[in-house]
């Protein structure tokens, strides 16, 4: 248990549809009450809600780099109070207004090599940005694919598709319960975790034309205090080579899959390995750094970073394996993701000993 968390109660098995269902009808009504019981009492998506299209201003938004979820795809929503604005900040998430609703759904395309083919809604995670702070809220989707009911102790959700290889593949999908919503979202306060001005920073096509999305919201009245585009920072696409190097990419990879623990302030500030893209001491990136206490997690290797060696590396090593204890991210991934791991492999690869 999560200290200064509530206790976690395991979710009500459902085998007719593959889905462990929430179980909020066993909490207290207290808890219940705390948070809106359907996703459609948000009023974040036009009806029929299946079809994710962002209700009247509500704004959809993208990332450079996204966080890997086991091959799920993700849209992204901001809702805001009526006449707020949210504030610019160059390092973290944007500062968002009192009210502000960010919403991202979790779905699997049933053929990734069919841009047509059919999506099975799976959860739709909501920060909600209350006076007390942000709060984060799952939401469960049904199998009509009509609305999403709270799921305040999680789900575990079974999923199969084709994958862009043309191979079948499945999973046990994890749809968080509220206390771990907290193991990613805190350092010394809870906040949202995608939404920086740099993973912001990019072209979207808008009403048949292209625009950089920040630039745009300055244009809506959106954002207050952005300055021009070339003083913000932009992080870089991880598997678009025309976005920057292998070392801009490997790092934007790291910074959105790894930086939200490992990072001077976070919850893996311990370890000495920080991986936030502001960091620039080799030692503190891995290079030859010896764990703090990894315990199996070595895979048998010595050091964070053996420039040249991925096969050496306890980094690749986290990344490449699925164990209990030893995969890492630790929580939100329980399969590799082979692309990513190929890039830190390069990274590593074409790193030089000093």
């Amino acid at each position: 248990m999560l200290v200064g968390c509530e206790p976690t109660v395991s979710p009500v098995s459902d085998s007719s549809n593959g889905v462990e269902q929430d179980g909020t009808s066993q909490l207290p009504n207290s808890r219940i009450s705390k948070y809106k019981p359907k996703l459609s009492d948000y009023e974040i998506f036009q009806i029929p809600m299946d079809e994710l299209k962002p209700a009247s201003e509500v704004i959809e938004y993208d990332l450079n780099t996204p966080l890997f979820s086991d091959y799920s795809q993700k849209q992204r929503l901001i809702k805001l109070p009526p006449g707020t604005q949210i504030n610019y900040k160059p390092r973290g998430p944007l500062d968002f207004p009192v009210g502000t609703i960010i919403a991202k759904t979790f779905y699997y395309a049933k053929d990734l090599t069919d841009s047509s083919s059919s999506r099975r809604l799976v959860e739709t995670r909501i920060m909600e940005h209350r006076t007390e702070g942000w709060v984060g809220i799952p939401y469960l989707w049904n199998s009509d694919q009509t609305d999403a009911e709270l799921a305040i102790i999680g789900a575990t959700v079974d999923v199969s598709w084709i994958h862009s290889d043309g191979t079948p593949r499945s999973n046990s999908h994890l749809v968080p319960n509220l206390n771990d919503c907290k193991r990613c979202h805190t350092d010394t306060e809870m906040h949202p975790l995608g939404p920086k001005a740099a993973n912001l920073n990019r072209d979207l096509a808008l009403s048949g034309s292209h625009e950089n999305q920040l630039e745009h919201w300055r244009h809506a009245g959106l954002i207050d205090g952005l300055p021009e585009l070339s003083e913000i920072p932009k992080l870089a696409v991880w598997n678009d080579e025309s976005t920057g190097t292998v070392d801009h990419r490997a790092r934007a990879y790291l910074e959105v899959n790894c930086a939200h623990c490992h990072n001077p302030i976070g919850p893996a500030r311990n370890s000495g390995l920080h991986l936030n893209i502001e960091e620039t001491n080799p030692y503190h990136l891995g290079t030859f750094k010896i764990p703090v206490a990894a315990g199996k997690g070595t895979g048998g290797r010595l050091y964070g970073i053996v420039p040249g060696k991925p096969d050496e590396s306890i980094l690749e090593y986290r990344m490449q394996t699925t164990k209990s204890g030893e995969i890492m991210p630790e929580f939100g991934k329980s399969l590799v993701h082979d692309e990513g791991l190929a890039l830190i492999r390069t990274w590593i690869k074409e790193m030089k000993s000093d």
